[in-house]
């Protein structure tokens, strides 16, 4: 296959978002024995590394212990009661306009990005009534905030008059990597309390976007609230819209990824976990599979706090011992579950594809797959029912997934009552604790990019960034930076790449924030 232009990725509608510039070498290796990288982990991060390394030229092996690309968002086959086959997965995750690099990496097999559907409004509800949108609010700051204090019933003029502004003000010009000597030492929920956000909106909307790292509020580290603050509020005018896939993630994304990295004659060794690594007698690293063992001049470690934890335990001369220390004591977030059911009946045709939840006991949010995903739609239309998968975050690591399924079941027909008569065609559940968890006073632990090795890199969304990027935006960039940093080595160019604004977006926000932290 001739080589394919290397496309950087695109900003959106933000005008002031960032280009963060590619260092400068050649296009692509030519000449002699290519160098060998072995990117270990085949999700969003190292399958943005094994992709840039291959366009330029380097030997790319990449392992995956699944059977399946994809980390967090990988799918796998499933036959209904009904004999139907389809695509099972972790379910939803949104793709904000926001993600820049993962909508770059995204574009090698689908310049337009026409596999993914903007999915409209995604309301919040909570127990008491209040009932939010983002469908109206503008997406350029400041008059963001000012629709959302205007349009929120959870959030009146009072409640601004009566926020604390000196400690408000400083999340106008947020920075890194001075957020986290700011705010990783009080969690979430403290911040807001200090703020005087008011109570409502912080269970009907910020509860539910906290959550969204797998964590309680009270022990999620506020400087990860304050970045998401900055990323989708009030540092980028991209606003709060996503979209979705439109069939699941592996016939969407990973399937003609993989026949790209195929292409670029990446070996994919799908269903092999690598065990451990070795120093290889002759330079490089030496690499444990069950397989057998391979050999590669250069590492993109790329799995998840578990997996990474793992590997540096059972490879005692991997890097140095201070570095994994600090991999040892990385923790995972508590459990969650994904309950998703199959129904002999439609919910009703005003339901939204995503609906998130508050004071609903464990449930977090409900989605109906057919709104969106062609592959629910035709078996809703095949059989005249519905596909609904609902989730629970921060689980209590005790609790037995069977008896959260029925309270989740139970909370959706309190929501959805027309769901009360429906039987259950079929169901799957997914019980997995395997995300980071970003608790307070934590983020010096967390690795970063580089490492003491300059053969090794990391990557994911476990990965403490100057660049303010969370979620799978986070683990695509630091893939594509992790991938860099060797190529900067080989002497071949590296990936440009986009952010929101790094700091705040003009000079009067930064000059109010200035002025919360005088004495």
């Amino acid at each position: 296959m001739s080589p394919q232009p290397v496309r950087a990725a695109r900003r959106g509608r933000d005008r002031k978002a960032e280009v963060v510039p590619a260092h400068e070498g050649r296009v692509r290796y030519a000449g002699g024995v290519a160098p060998r990288c072995a990117v270990v982990g085949g999700g969003i991060a190292g399958l943005a590394a094994a992709t840039l390394l291959a366009e330029r030229g380097v030997d790319v092996t990449l392992y995956e212990r699944e059977a399946s690309l994809g980390g967090r968002l990988a799918g796998w086959p499933v036959e209904l009661a009904d004999g139907s086959a389809v695509t099972m997965s972790r379910g939803f995750h949104a793709f904000f306009r926001q993600y820049y690099n993962l909508r770059g990496l995204l574009r090698r097999v689908d310049p337009g990005l026409e596999r993914l559907r903007d999915i409209g409004d995604y309301p919040l509800q909570h127990a008491s009534g209040l009932y939010d949108s983002f469908a109206r609010v503008p997406r350029t700051p400041p008059w963001n905030a000012l629709g959302f204090a205007a349009l929120s019933p959870s959030f009146g003029w009072r409640d601004l008059y009566r926020l604390d502004a000196r400690a408000a003000l400083p999340l106008l010009d947020v920075r890194l990597p001075d957020l986290y000597d700011r705010y990783d030492r009080i969690s979430a929920r403290m911040l807001l309390e200090r703020i005087r956000f008011p109570e409502a909106a912080q269970h009907l909307a910020f509860e539910v976007f906290s959550r969204s790292f797998f964590a309680d509020p009270g022990e999620l580290s506020a400087a990860e609230l304050a970045l998401m603050f900055h990323i989708y509020f009030l540092g980028s005018s991209e606003g709060l819209p996503f979209d979705v896939p439109d069939e699941p993630y592996p016939q969407a994304l990973w399937d003609p990824l993989a026949r790209y990295l195929d292409g670029h004659r990446v070996r994919i060794r799908t269903g092999t976990p690598v065990h451990a690594v070795e120093p290889h007698p002759h330079g490089g690293h030496t690499l444990v599979t069950g397989d057998g063992t391979d050999r590669a001049d250069a590492l993109v470690l790329a799995l998840d706090g578990g997996g990474l934890r793992s590997l540096v335990r059972n490879s005692p001369a991997l890097c140095d011992e201070a570095w994994r220390a600090r991999i040892g004591r990385l923790a995972s977030a508590p459990p969650f579950l994904v309950h998703r059911i199959w129904l002999d009946r439609p919910v009703n045709a005003c339901r939204p594809g995503f609906l998130g939840t508050s004071g609903y006991g464990p449930l977090d949010n409900i989605s109906v797959l057919e709104r969106w995903e062609g592959e629910a739609l035709r078996w809703a239309r095949k059989s005249g029912g519905s596909v609904v998968e609902l989730h629970a975050y921060a689980a209590a690591p005790s609790a037995d997934p069977e008896t959260l399924s029925r309270s989740l079941l139970a909370e959706l027909h309190r929501i959805y009552p027309e769901t009360r008569s429906a039987r259950i065609v079929d169901e799957c559940r997914l019980w997995r604790a395997d995300c980071p968890l970003f608790s307070v006073g934590t983020a010096a632990d967390r690795p970063t990019v580089d490492t003491p090795d300059p053969t090794v890199t990391v990557a994911g969304d476990l990965v403490r960034s100057d660049l303010p990027v969370a979620l799978m935006e986070r683990a695509a960039t630091t893939g594509f930076l992790a991938a860099n940093a060797h190529l900067r080595r080989w002497g071949l160019r590296g990936q440009t790449l986009w952010t929101v604004p790094r700091r705040g977006r003009s000079a009067l926000p930064r000059r109010l924030a200035a002025f919360a932290d005088s004495p």
